[in-house]
């Protein structure tokens, strides 16, 4: 089993910057992709960012050119920098880790609120 624990959320300005961590413990040997997911109040839950065990990353339109994902491996974590950070990105983001067996396993989230 593998446990997800996410880290670096809070308050913000519009225009500023936060780096989310989420650090994998467990059978990490068995991860085969993670990603980043947003949930919005009212909202569906959508992908941001992933980044497969090859390192390929894969990002929603919204973020583009402002979020970073990216895995080190020596730490088994995985971060998302964001950086030109829109109100309209408030919400609490989910770190997901796809197993090898097809399993998806999500941490417990974080909240980003940023103000205008």
């Amino acid at each position: 089993q593998v446990h997800l624990v996410e880290s670096g959320g809070g308050l913000v300005q519009a225009g500023g910057s936060l780096r989310l961590s989420c650090a994998a413990s467990g059978s990490i040997f068995s991860i085969n992709a993670m990603g980043w997911y947003r949930q919005a109040p009212g909202k569906q839950r959508e992908l941001v960012a992933s980044i497969t065990k090859g390192g390929s990353t894969n990002y929603a339109d919204s973020v583009k050119g402002r979020f970073t994902i990216s895995r080190d491996n020596a730490k088994n974590t995985v971060y998302l920098q964001m950086n030109s950070l829109k109100p309209e990105d408030t919400a609490v983001y989910y770190c997901k880790a796809d197993m090898l067996s097809r399993i998806e396993v999500w941490g417990q989230g974080t909240l980003v609120t940023v103000s205008s």
